[in-house]
């Protein structure tokens, strides 16, 4: 680098110009200093030597590293502290028992009974009959205390459909006879508008679905007896759908919405979901457009929890989950306001879903946001005319769960690019000051975006190799039960990266030079780097650029507010204390969307299948967070006197926590009935049957297929079950489709992973039967086959066309067949009880024939409830498994075809 010793050299040399310079000058400087000073944007107090103070005695004088370092932890500490404090404060005021309010006991006695049930999947006697019947006797008892003002009228829908969706991938389901209970609250004299309620009341199987989402059917039971109670006037009818299907992909919100009648009157929506057990209910989703619904949150609901941040997440596809929200969305063409429990998401969908884990304050605040939501729409005028304020999104997020903050979008476009505007003023006056005035501080600046760059690249680079390690010697997840593992690891390692990185700047390139000096500089870099994310994110139409205006205007006056008592005092402990209280709000806040996103994507990283390496996500979200962190403070590295205490101690803790993790010390899964992390497994005892083109059966096997849902395969499971290992890895089918697995729903992408350990042949009593009714030529020179399947509540169908053909049309979803990834063909089907069978037709073109024929069809049937549902081989290999797993088993058939 002959350029920089070069120019430290040059500096040097400069440095003694100066200081002879100063003692000629120093009568003019006490009439002028000042005023250079602020002329040349900082760059005049750029001294070359510690003894040199120029106009500010205190320029040169270095803060304690162990006073610095101890103040910005007992800082960051402080705010998260406080952090929890509003977490852990559900309801903000009392208001259970009053007349017409929501009561969470009542709420609760409701949750309990449902879940009492047991697993509730669409298609079984306790979801289509049990759960509909307590539903019903329930809504009559409400019925028979309302309030003359109102009417309540019920009905039982069954509805039959098909529709194709672009969730996993793409993949078209089927539905036939499943149910929804629907319960229609309004004026005695009737009314033309209407808002939707809506939860589902099925769960998927083997969970008593507590939080996702009995406990939203219960919520949604109370407010509607709140509301028929009631003596206030309802100017729109209120519609509670209580949908038995969200689990079998969305599918009773689709019945609903495409084919009742009472979707006609509906203007707009609420849906209550769960990601996680229990905590605050967040917004994570509105609209679309439409910024009256969040208006009328923002006005009615009593404890607010809601992000823009988390929709532009959601809505990325990032997360891989959906909801009713969707089906609202795309096929009724209604806007909404989409609410889930997001905190303790480890035992969602496991057995561990109790109703004994949801909090009654957690039940109580969501009663509370819920009913007084619905009242504010069911008498808003907007409702009625809902179209007419349709356009425009809408900025807004809560303050700690206090009040929320909103805003048309095109307003926040106009407040981001003021406060760009500021930054370019601010930095223009220094930047472009006259060549012999600014020449220092240009360069300087240019080099230390250079260098904040470099250390930030330097440090994601280094915890993806110690991820990848991590990975590579089989101890990934360490941190899924233990999350400051991970802190202790990827996070001390990105900071002592970005504190070496910068001390050898400090050291080796700018010698000599003021550290008061310096801050300034990396102060002004980090400003402008966080300024050109908010005028990016603001250009590409984000509303979360707010958080970028905040992290830019809040620091920005900070620094005007500050500027003065720095440069008279220098960097003391006065100067600390204004700094951190101007940074209060920006960090503040930041850690408060931090702990969002970690309480979000840590437990879906315990599933998110076996090819995403959890510990190089994690790894990456934890060192983006640090670098947002630090940002702000790398100007303390060079005011500083030393950085070699704290980059030996978090080189330390990074070196002792690596070597824990390699000796296994930090087991991933808990089986801790206060806070249980367990480790998702499923197991389906399969029999498939292969048959040729001439209808021969070319083989057949039984046994149990066994997926693990998490990057750690079965390496913690052979231990304690030895017959499940690597020579038992199951191969794939090439010439069938998706492997010649039956898969349930279209994750094959996710998990690549699989073990097949042999077990007897299974006889289900109502075997799945499949055949072809009718194949036939069209006049348009295609091949129709037509089929008719009968089995289960849950059946999957799968497609692959041969070379030279293409599947054209068929007579599921809109005509059009959506390929999965992979290229090819999954139906979801689900029917509820006393369904008819299945007949469907599909449209083959066929280009050249080929001997092997012309498509590839095949038949899983999933036993999800009932005495079909077991094997006594499924059941002893469910007790091998550890109490720190959920294996979550039923029993299915398999059965393909050549055409």
């Amino acid at each position: 680098m002959e350029w920089s010793s070069e120019s430290a050299a040059v500096r040097r040399h400069r440095g003694a110009l100066e200081r002879r310079e100063e003692a000629a000058a120093l009568p003019h400087r006490d009439k002028e200093g000042s005023a250079q000073e602020d002329a040349s944007g900082g760059g005049r107090v750029r001294k070359r030597s510690s003894e040199c103070g120029g106009s500010s005695r205190g320029a040169g004088v270095a803060l304690s590293e162990a006073r610095t370092v101890l103040a910005l932890a007992l800082y960051l500490l402080a705010l998260r502290a406080l952090i929890q404090l509003s977490l852990q404060r559900l309801v903000l005021s009392p208001t259970a028992g009053l007349q017409g309010e929501f009561d969470a006991r009542q709420a609760r006695d409701y949750l309990e009974h449902i879940t009492a049930i047991g697993p509730r999947t669409t298609g079984s006697a306790e979801n289509e009959v049990l759960t509909v019947q307590y539903l019903l006797e329930q809504i009559k008892l409400i019925e028979g205390q309302s309030n003359s003002l109102h009417r309540i009228s019920v009905d039982i829908q069954r509805p039959t459909g098909s529709f194709s969706i672009d969730f996993l991938g793409g993949f078209t389901s089927y539905y036939d006879n499943i149910t929804n209970v629907v319960v229609k609250l309004e004026p005695r004299g009737g009314a033309q508008h209407a808002v939707l309620a809506n939860c589902h009341f099925d769960s998927v199987a083997n969970s008593p679905g507590a939080s996702d989402d009995a406990v939203s059917c219960a919520v949604m039971l109370e407010v509607l007896r709140g509301m028929s109670m009631s003596s206030e006037h309802l100017q729109h009818a209120v519609v509670f759908l209580f949908n038995g299907a969200e689990e079998n992909v969305l599918q009773a919100s689709h019945g609903f919405i495409t084919q009742h009648p009472w979707a006609s009157l509906i203007r707009a929506f609420i849906n209550l979901e769960a990601a996680g057990v229990g905590g605050k209910e967040l917004v994570f989703q509105t609209g679309p457009e439409n910024p009256w619904l969040v208006q009328a949150y923002v006005s009615a609901a009593k404890h607010p929890f809601a992000s823009v941040v988390a929709q532009e997440v959601f809505q990325s596809g990032i997360i891989p989950s959906d909801t009713d929200f969707r089906i609202y969305r795309d096929f009724g063409n209604i806007p909404g306001i989409d609410l889930a429990f997001i905190e303790n998401g480890y035992i969602y969908h496991t057995k561990y879903d109790t109703a004994d884990r949801i909090l009654i304050d957690s039940i109580q605040r969501a009663g509370d946001n819920i009913l007084a939501v619905l009242k504010y729409l069911a008498t808003s005028d907007m409702l009625a005319s809902s179209s007419e304020y349709r356009h425009g999104n809408m900025v807004f997020f809560d303050v700690f769960g206090l009040f929320v903050i909103a805003y048309p979008s095109r307003v926040g476009v106009i407040i981001n690019y003021m406060v760009v505007m500021a930054v370019i003023l601010y930095l223009g006056r220094k930047l472009l000051q006259p060549k012999h005035r600014n020449a220092n501080y240009t360069r300087d600046f240019l080099c230390g975006l250079a260098i904040t760059f470099t250390s930030w690249f330097t440090s994601l680079v280094t915890v993806l190799i110690i991820a990848v390690f991590v990975s590579l010697i089989g101890q990934s997840l360490s941190w899924y039960n233990h999350f400051y593992t991970a802190v202790c690891l990827y996070g001390t390692a990105t900071v002592a990266k970005i504190i070496l990185i910068h001390t050898l700047a400090k050291k080796f390139y700018y010698v000599n030079v003021s550290n008061q000096y310096l801050g300034e500089v990396f102060f002004d870099t980090s400003l402008f780097v966080h300024c050109g994310f908010l005028a990016a994110f603001t250009y590409q139409g984000f509303c979360s650029a707010f958080m970028c205006a905040i992290w830019v205007a809040f620091p920005l006056l900070t620094k005007l507010f500050v500027y003065k008592d720095f440069k008279k005092h220098g960097a003391q402990g006065r100067f600390i204390v204004l700094y951190l209280l101007g940074m209060l709000i920006p960090y503040l806040y930041g850690l408060y969307l931090i702990w969002a996103v970690f309480e979000m994507f840590t437990p879906i990283l315990g599933r998110s299948g076996s090819e995403i390496p959890p510990d190089v996500v994690l790894a990456s979200i934890l060192a983006v967070c640090v670098m947002i962190l630090s940002s702000y403070f790398i100007k303390f590295i060079y005011l500083v006197r030393s950085t070699k205490t704290t980059m030996l101690t978090l080189t330390l803790v990074c070196a002792a926590t690596l070597l824990l993790i390699c000796s296994g010390a930090f087991f991933p899964y808990s089986s801790n009935p206060a806070s249980p992390k367990p480790k998702r497994v499923f197991l389906q005892h399969m029999s498939r049957t292969f048959h040729n083109l001439e209808g021969n059966v070319v083989k057949r096997d039984s046994g149990i297929w066994i997926n693990g849902f998490d990057y750690t395969g079965m390496s913690h499971i052979t231990p304690h079950i030895p017959e499940i290992n690597d020579t038992i890895r199951a191969h794939c089918e090439e010439n069938a489709p998706l492997c010649g697995f039956p898969w349930y729903l279209p994750v094959h992408f996710l998990i690549r992973k699989n073990w097949y350990l042999p077990a007897p042949e299974i006889s289900p009593r109502n075997p799945a039967h499949f055949r072809l009714i009718s194949k036939e030529k069209t006049p348009w020179d295609s091949i129709k086959l037509t089929f008719e399947a009968t089995g289960p509540s849950h059946m999957s169908f799968y497609v692959r066309t041969h070379k030279g053909s293409t599947l054209s049309q068929w007579s599921l979803g809109n005509g059009t067949p959506v390929t999965s990834r992979g290229g090819d063909y999954f139906v979801f089907y689900s029917h509820g009880l006393q369904a008819s069978a299945w007949q469907f037709w599909i449209e083959v073109q066929v280009s050249e024939e080929q001997p092997e024929g012309m498509v590839t069809v095949a038949i899983a049937a999933h036993y999800l409830s009932g005495e079909d549902k077991r094997s006594s081989q499924l059941d002893a290999l469910k007790e091998k498994f550890p109490d720190w797993t959920f294996p979550s088993a039923w029993v299915c058939t398999y059965n393909l075809f050549v055409f």
